[in-house]
């Protein structure tokens, strides 16, 4: 795939919008319409106990309050691990000794290029929670299998989250043993 001719039509805090003219895998050209994201990171912190940080958060863009796990936006092209660590402090109150990395997934890869960077933490302390003023959320603590259900039955409708929560369960479930 090559890039042809590119559009800028938006510039904002976060994302960039560009009409791309792309030239695909069968030679066809296509007009596509793109939003450029930095990236993020998103943390599934595990508890000694099996429970899980979920946080219930008011989303614009979702018409709501919904189910995630602490995640964040890749500040000034940070490296995501520095970014999960940061947003767990932030969103859960906790500091992990151990880190996994469980891959990444895209949100939506037909318009969006943001990559979302999972984590599996565990070896949690706590620390004092830090939002900053646009962030409306309550920090939950699930046992795991409470998350795999409200997976399973469509209350929990993140994506990252939906995909930590399948990437992270191998782990999961062998500690509970």
């Amino acid at each position: 795939m090559s890039i042809e001719k590119v559009t800028p039509v938006f510039t904002g805090r976060v994302i960039q919008v560009n009409v791309e003219e792309v030239r695909l895998p069968n030679d066809h050209v296509a007009t596509l319409e793109m939003v450029h994201h930095p990236g993020g990171a998103a943390i599934l912190a595990l508890d000694d106990a099996n429970r899980i940080c979920l946080v219930h958060q008011y989303r614009h863009a979702a018409k709501g309050w919904i189910w995630e796990l602490p995640a964040g936006k890749l500040d000034n092209k940070e490296p995501p691990l520095q970014t999960a660590q940061r947003e767990l402090e932030e969103e859960a109150g906790r500091r992990a000794s151990e880190w996994r990395s469980l891959g990444d997934c895209l949100s939506s890869p037909g318009i969006f290029t943001e990559v979302v960077h999972l984590f599996l933490a565990t070896g949690l302390t706590e620390t004092p929670r830090q939002l900053e003023a646009a962030e409306v959320l309550e920090a939950h603590w699930v046992p795991f299998d409470e998350a795999m259900r409200m997976a399973q039955s469509g209350e929990l409708r993140d994506g990252k989250t939906l995909a930590a929560l399948l990437r992270a369960a191998p782990y999961v479930q062998g500690a509970a043993r």
